[in-house]
C-alpha cells in the first residue's frame, strides 16, 4: 500500500484511525484510543477514532479537522507543508515532528 501523506507529513495510510474507519473496526478503535492515551497523553474515546485521512474526502478525526497545521497549509493552498519555505523552522509543525520524526522525512521526500 502506498503512502497517503497528510499536510504535516504523517502517513494517513498507516494511521490506525484511518484503518479502523475504513474497516469499521471497533476493536482497533479501542486499541488506538488506549495506545494514544499513553503515547500522546490524550484522553480520546474509541468513538472519536474516525478519519478517512487529512487530505481525503470524508470524516476527519477531531484533531485533524481542527489542526492548526492543516488549516495553515490549506490557507496557503498547499497540498502539504513540503511546499512551505518555513518547513524546517516552523514552531507549529514541530509539535508533530517531535513525536513522529518520520513525518518530516515524508515531507522532505516530496520535494
Amino acid at each position: 500500500m502506498g503512502k497517503v501523506i497528510a499536510c504535516c507529513g504523517l502517513d494517513c495510510a498507516s494511521c490506525d484511525a484511518r484503518i479502523a474507519t475504513l474497516a469499521d473496526d471497533n476493536e482497533l478503535r479501542f486499541q488506538t484510543a488506549e495506545k494514544w492515551k499513553v503515547q500522546y497523553h490524550a484522553g480520546i474515546s474509541p468513538e472519536r477514532i474516525n478519519c478517512t485521512g487529512c487530505r481525503e474526502a470524508g470524516i476527519k478525526f477531531s484533531h485533524c479537522a481542527e489542526c492548526e497545521i492543516r488549516n495553515c497549509a490549506n490557507s496557503k493552498n498547499f497540498l502539504t507543508c513540503a511546499e512551505c519555505e518555513k518547513l524546517e523552522n516552523c514552531p507549529t509543525i514541530k509539535s508533530i515532528h517531535q513525536y513522529v520524526p518520520e513525518a518530516l522525512e515524508n515531507l522532505k521526500s516530496l520535494n
